[in-house]
Parts: C-alpha cells; sequence; structure tokens
C-alpha cells in the first residue's frame, strides 16, 4: 500500500455537476423519468401539434412555460401531479429530445431560467406547504406497516424541481447572458430571504426534518430534503471561496493584519504520508525474512525494522490491530482516565539514526501565537526578546466579538437570517440531523426503534430475484451514502458561517451538536474499516441520470453489480470523512472539557487506522485531532508513537506558545468538565437573550438613557392616588426638609 499513489481527491464545495445531478435520484425511480415525459407531451400536443420543444422559439417556450404553472392552481390532486411531472421533464431538460448528456445539460440549463423567471419556484413552495400540513398523508403513513415509494410521491416530483433549480443555477457558467445573471443573483437573494411564509427556505426544509424525525410524517423523501436543504444554505450562504473572501474583508473592517495564506489550498498542495502496514503484511514481511537461509541481515536493516515497530499509523498493541471490521461499539465506551501525576519533565525523545530521519525543507503553515494577556506581575523576562514582542502584536487578535449593552447594529445578511430563523428550535434541528446521521452510518445496527430513512428509495413491491436484490442493496447502500454527505456537509457549512459572522452563534450550534452527543458519533462512524468505506462500489453507472435517459441501457447481470465502476474511491465518501472530521476538530479546538471526550472514547487508535487513507487532506485532520490529546495520551503512548509525533510536526499548523508533545501542562487538565461548557452556556443564554429576546424579559439587557435634556422631557404618566396626594407629598418630601444650598451646588 505504501509503494500506492496518493488519491486524486480534490476537495471543493461540491463533486462535479453530473454526480450531483445523479444522486437525486434513486435507482428505483428509473421508471417516472418515462412517465415525466408522457405527462409533458400529453399538455404539450393539447396546445402545440406540430413542433418539437427544441424547435420552438423564445416567446413559445414563455407561453407554454406560463399555461403550465396557471395548470398548477387546480384542485384535483391527480391533474395537478400531472402537471408537476410535465414541469419536471422541462427541469430534466426535456431529454427525450436530446442526443448526449452534454444536450441535456444545456437544455436544462434553458428550461430552469425560464421556469424561473415565470415565477415557478414560489408556486412550488407554495405546494410543498400544502403537503407537509397534508395531515391525511400523515396519518396514512404513520398506520402503514411498511412505507414505500408510492408513500411520498408527490412530495418528491415538488422536492426533485426544486433541487434541479437551486443546483443548475447556482451552477457559474461565464457563457450565461447577461439576464440569467441578474435572475441568478435575484434568486440567490430571495432564497436567503424570509420571503417564503416569512422565512428563509432552510427554515421551512429544517421543520420537515424535525417533523419526520418525530415520528409524525415517516414518508417525508428525507435525502431529497437534505439535499435541497445542503444546496440552499450553499447557494444562500456560499462556499469555502466566498467564506475565505468574507474572512478577508472582515478581517479589514476590524484592522486585523491579512490571512498568511488560504487553508485549503495549502493543503492541496501537501503529499499524504506513507499509509501503515496492515497486520497482514507485517507477516508476509515476517515469513520472507524467516525464508532468507543464512544471510547475514544488515545491521542498519535491523535497525530499521526495529524503528518500525513504533510505525506511527501501527495500533499500541494487539488490541489496535484487531480486524477493521470489526464495529464493536466497546470501544467507544469512556473508561477512568488514567493521569500520571509525574510527568512534569517531558519525557526523552528517541533519536533514530540521523540518516533515516527525512527534514521537510520548511513547514507548510505559517506559525500562529493564541491571544495572552501579559499580566504586569509577570517576570520583565518573557518580554525581552523584541522579535518575540512584534510577534505576538502581529498575531494577537481577541476571538471574541464583544457587543455592549444597549442597541446594536446587526448587519441582514443572509447568514444572520438564517441563524434568526433557526434560533428557537435550533436544538431540535441539531438532534434530528444527528438522528438521521446516526441511522445512515454503516457502523449502526438495524435497530426497530431506530427511524427509517429508506422511504423514498424502497419499491411498492420488494425483489423476487436475486439481481433485484442486488440492485435494490446498492441502491440503500447508496442512498445512506449520499445522506451521510449531505448533512456533514451542511453542518459545516453552518459552524463555518456562524463562526465568521459571529462567535457565539457558532458556540451556540457547536454546544447543542456537543449535547446530542456528536462527538462519540462521528468517533462511531470512524470505528470501521474505513479503507473499504472510501473505497465502496455502491453505483450502478449505467443507471445514472442523465445517461439512462440518453443511452440505450445495457442488461444488468450479477457480474456486472458486483465489479462496480473502475475509479479508486468514492468521492462522496471521501468528502464525507473530510467534513466530519471537520467538524469534530472545530466543536473540540481549544476546549479542554471536549478533547477530554477524546480521550476518554478512546479516540486514538480509531482515528489512527483512518491514517491509511492515503491522502493529504484527511490525514492532517486526523493529525490535528490526535495532536490536541498527545498530552493526555500518557508517556508510554507517546515513546510508541514517535512517527506520528514527527508527521504532526511536519503537517500541522504549529503555534509558538504550543506545548502539545509533553504532559507537563497540568493548569490545561480541567477537573470539573462541566464549568467549562456551563460558564459559556450562561454567556451564549446572555448573547441570545440581549440580541434576540424581543420580550424584554431582562431588565439589565434594556438600554439605559443618560440624557438629562431628554429624561426630563419624557411624559410619565402618574397613578390616580399619587396626584390626589400631591399636596401632602410635596409637604413632607419638599417643604418640610432643610436644603442645604451650599451643598448642593458643589
Amino acid at each position: 500500500m505504501s509503494e500506492l499513489p496518493d488519491l486524486e481527491f480534490e476537495y471543493s464545495d461540491t463533486d462535479k455537476w453530473a454526480a450531483e445531478l445523479s444522486e437525486l435520484y434513486s435507482y428505483t425511480e428509473g421508471p417516472e423519468f418515462v412517465l415525466n415525459r408522457k405527462c409533458f407531451e400529453e399538455e404539450f400536443r393539447a396546445h402545440v401539434f406540430d413542433k418539437k420543444w427544441t424547435e420552438l422559439d423564445a416567446a413559445q417556450h414563455r407561453a407554454h412555460a406560463l399555461r403550465l404553472l396557471d395548470s398548477l392552481e387546480v384542485i384535483t390532486r391527480e391533474k395537478r401531479l400531472k402537471v408537476a411531472r410535465a414541469i419536471l421533464y422541462m427541469a430534466q431538460g426535456t431529454f427525450g429530445e436530446c442526443s448526449s448528456e452534454v444536450e441535456v445539460q444545456h437544455w436544462m440549463r434553458y428550461n430552469i431560467f425560464l421556469l424561473l423567471d415565470v415565477g415557478t419556484f414560489s408556486a412550488l413552495v407554495e405546494l410543498l406547504n400544502m403537503e407537509i400540513d397534508n395531515s391525511a398523508a400523515c396519518s396514512s403513513a404513520v398506520r402503514k406497516p411498511a412505507i414505500s415509494l408510492a408513500d411520498s410521491t408527490d412530495l418528491r416530483v415538488l422536492l426533485n424541481i426544486m433541487y434541479l433549480m437551486v443546483e443548475t443555477i447556482q451552477q457559474n457558467d461565464p457563457a450565461d447572458k447577461p439576464e440569467w445573471k441578474i435572475i441568478r443573483e435575484t434568486f440567490r437573494a430571495e432564497l436567503g430571504s424570509p420571503l417564503f411564509n416569512n422565512e428563509p427556505i432552510s427554515v421551512m426544509l429544517f421543520g420537515m426534518v424535525t417533523k419526520f424525525c418525530s415520528g409524525h410524517a415517516p414518508h417525508f423523501p428525507m435525502k431529497k430534503v437534505l439535499l435541497l436543504l445542503w444546496k440552499s444554505i450553499l447557494f444562500t450562504l456560499g462556499g469555502f471561496e466566498q467564506l475565505q473572501g468574507i474572512k478577508v474583508c472582515k478581517r479589514e473592517e476590524l484592522g486585523l493584519p491579512p490571512l498568511p495564506e488560504d487553508s485549503i489550498r495549502v493543503i492541496r498542495s501537501m503529499r499524504a504520508a506513507s499509509p501503515p502496514a496492515s497486520a497482514s503484511d507485517l507477516i508476509e514481511q515476517q515469513q520472507k525474512r524467516a525464508r532468507r537461509e543464512h544471510k547475514v541481515l544488515d545491521t542498519a536493516a535491523d535497525n530499521l525494522d526495529a524503528f518500525n515497530e513504533k510505525d506511527p499509523y501501527k495500533a499500541d498493541d494487539s488490541r489496535d490491530d484487531e480486524d477493521d471490521n470489526d464495529d464493536n461499539d466497546n470501544s467507544l465506551e469512556p473508561e477512568t482516565f488514567p493521569i500520571e501525576r509525574d510527568e512534569v519533565m517531558p519525557p526523552p525523545i528517541p533519536h533514530p539514526p540521523s540518516e533515516r530521519m527525512s527534514f521537510p525543507k520548511g513547514l507548510p503553515w505559517a506559525p500562529k501565537v493564541r491571544y495572552v494577556s501579559v499580566s504586569p506581575h509577570k517576570p520583565a523576562d518573557l518580554t525581552r526578546d523584541g522579535q518575540y514582542v512584534e510577534g505576538l502584536k502581529g498575531h494577537s487578535s481577541c476571538p471574541f466579538c464583544f457587543s455592549f449593552q444597549g442597541e446594536e447594529e446587526v448587519e441582514m445578511c443572509s447568514t444572520e437570517l438564517l441563524y434568526q430563523g433557526i434560533l428557537p428550535s435550533l436544538p431540535q434541528y441539531m438532534i434530528a440531523l444527528l438522528k438521521i446521521l446516526l441511522a445512515a452510518a454503516p457502523t449502526s445496527k438495524a435497530k426497530t426503534d431506530s427511524i427509517n430513512i429508506l422511504a423514498d428509495v424502497l419499491p411498492e413491491e420488494m425483489p423476487t430475484t436475486v439481481l433485484q436484490s442486488m440492485k435494490l442493496g446498492v441502491d440503500v447502500n447508496r442512498h445512506k451514502e449520499i445522506i451521510v454527505k449531505a448533512i456533514s456537509a451542511i453542518l459545516l457549512l453552518l459552524l463555518k458561517h456562524f463562526k465568521l459572522n459571529h462567535i457565539y452563534q457558532f458556540e451556540y450550534m457547536a454546544q447543542h451538536l456537543v449535547f446530542a452527543n456528536c462527538i462519540p458519533l462521528i468517533l462511531k462512524f470512524f470505528n470501521q474499516n474505513i479503507m473499504s468505506y472510501i473505497t465502496a462500489k455502491n453505483s450502478i453507472s449505467v443507471l445514472d441520470f442523465p445517461h439512462c435517459v440518453v443511452h440505450e441501457l445495457p442488461e444488468l447481470t450479477a457480474e456486472s453489480l458486483e465489479a462496480g465502476d473502475n475509479t479508486q474511491f468514492c468521492w462522496r465518501n471521501l468528502f464525507s470523512c473530510i467534513n466530519l472530521l471537520r467538524i469534530l476538530n472545530k466543536l473540540t479546538k481549544w476546549k479542554h472539557s471536549r478533547t477530554m471526550m477524546l480521550v476518554v472514547f478512546k479516540s486514538a487508535p480509531i482515528l489512527k487506522r483512518a491514517l491509511k487513507v492515503k491522502q493529504a487532506m484527511m490525514q492532517l485532520y486526523v493529525l490535528k485531532l490526535l495532536k490536541v490529546q498527545t498530552k493526555y495520551l500518557g508517556r508510554q503512548w507517546r515513546k510508541s508513537n514517535m512517527k506520528t509525533m514527527s508527521a504532526i510536526y511536519q503537517k500541522v499548523r504549529h503555534r509558538l506558545n504550543d506545548d502539545w508533545a509533553y504532559g507537563n501542562d497540568l493548569d490545561a487538565r480541567p477537573w470539573d468538565f462541566q464549568a467549562e461548557e456551563c460558564a459559556l452556556r450562561a454567556s451564549i443564554e446572555r448573547f441570545n437573550s440581549r440580541r434576540y429576546d424581543k420580550s424584554h424579559s431582562n431588565p439589565d439587557f434594556l438600554p439605559v438613557d443618560n440624557c438629562l435634556q431628554s429624561v426630563l422631557g419624557q411624559r410619565v404618566d402618574l397613578p390616580e392616588d399619587f396626584q390626589m396626594n400631591y399636596d401632602l407629598w410635596l409637604e413632607r418630601e419638599v417643604f418640610s426638609k432643610p436644603i442645604s444650598w451650599e451643598e448642593l451646588l458643589q
């Protein structure tokens, strides 16, 4: 494995457009493509007799789109569904008249901009609201013993159109007409504004997620809801490039120095470290050495073998090298954390022979300094070095954006509007997303009480042949992988945007993820054979849209299904793993109590197994998680994992005042883990109450008027009994009391 090349994976906001389109549909939905075409052609021929859609001019296209939009307002459900299917066929690129996938994508783009221009999206939102509130459908689904694709038909058609519109319009094509660019920016603003039911579209979709998880609407097609939610957030708030741009602008506004580098660009230039040898490889190597008869082993080779015993990616003991397929949950059981009280001095660092040490030419990151407040009681020696002081000045920046009591100006950007929309139910939204993530994780056991996330993939009639069963098995696994991909992307995007908008918005969301057991859940996800997950072949490329509607479908066989495609890895699964690692980093960074959770849940062997994936970005985020807990893992762990320590040093950013490698920082070991979270929670609640509680229940957060002129000019309504006894009050409080005018004037 060490000789294999790095995985040619380029991390981005999304996969290629064609892949994102194909993942919207499950393979069991395949027959519906023909049904959509039939519904469109019936409507089309009723008004246009002798031409194809691709032969009409722009005015005729617009007229027919408006005609379909008017027909959506009919009362009959069956008629409405037919019209919605006709609109879906338009959004799918009127593929019956196309001869190639490129042509389908061209007409998709044209038709979708046309549909948006005539007001289709708003009409679809209204219909979606009707379906969400359809109590008859909900109660029918709740009573059913088994829910299938048929139960979500109306919802799926509407969500398909909306997803295709959002996903297609957010694709920025330089060749777009000027009017399309205007439509695109207008749609982006509308999607993030409270124009739909006085809330952004994302809030409405979050509501669908919680309704599904509560058991009141088990027929909701959750994969499509999550995909639309992800793409709506991505389109309205922006992806990683936009985040970088926002960060640069905010630093300029606050007078902070510019960023030294773009993290993702730096990571893209990094190479992966050699993955660990598996247990079978090590046995094979030992057998080869045993077969060498009467050969004198080279001393250097002998030393090298001895050094490989401390391989950073190999488990510390035999328990860590157990079969990776073992998803025994016991490895996540908390244990009493052993604190070595004699670890005050740093442990000795073993020095292997110099010729085997490969030092990097330079570290990939510019070092940082955490913000520190220098106490006047500290020795003056600490600031004697002028360069060190300059380093502190250049890097120190307070991570919190302090707000003062009273009125404050809040910039109404898309992120702020979304936070205000989800704030009342944010804890429930986080719990719901993690529930679905747990149900979709490959390490989860099938439980009767867990939520059913397969409502929009299971056919009405279950398979009767081996081939049908194999196809459905691939479909179900693919379905779960896409759900994990969407949820991991949603959580990461929200955390990053909230952190840039206001630190307490980020902390509020992060804390509720921690309270909902996000940390052990992600560790449980990685407690599997991660190489198998990343190289999984759960796709049937000939059934992917738009390939399946343009080309003749070959006969599927068990052999072709088992073979899968010839790709080196599964893009969506590697994307999901990196996202989950980034989320785990965000939740634990600078939080000692959460770092201790990584230790208590025995994350080190789980994370080390993830280093087998030969991809630089994934390895980096694993190494960062190992770095934060290194000082708590004990001296023996550090001695046994010197190559891991070396990898951390070479690849992870370091801080000038960081002593991550030693266990001598007793102050950094909180004994009361709850105190840290409680203090943070109190600060978050004060922030939310002051800024978003319109009732002003706490008088401490009301602005105080200190201007004498305006206070005296205010009209004060006095109670009736005071007015009746005003003469008595004057006599008692004013006339009968002596006044020292000299003191008063002074």
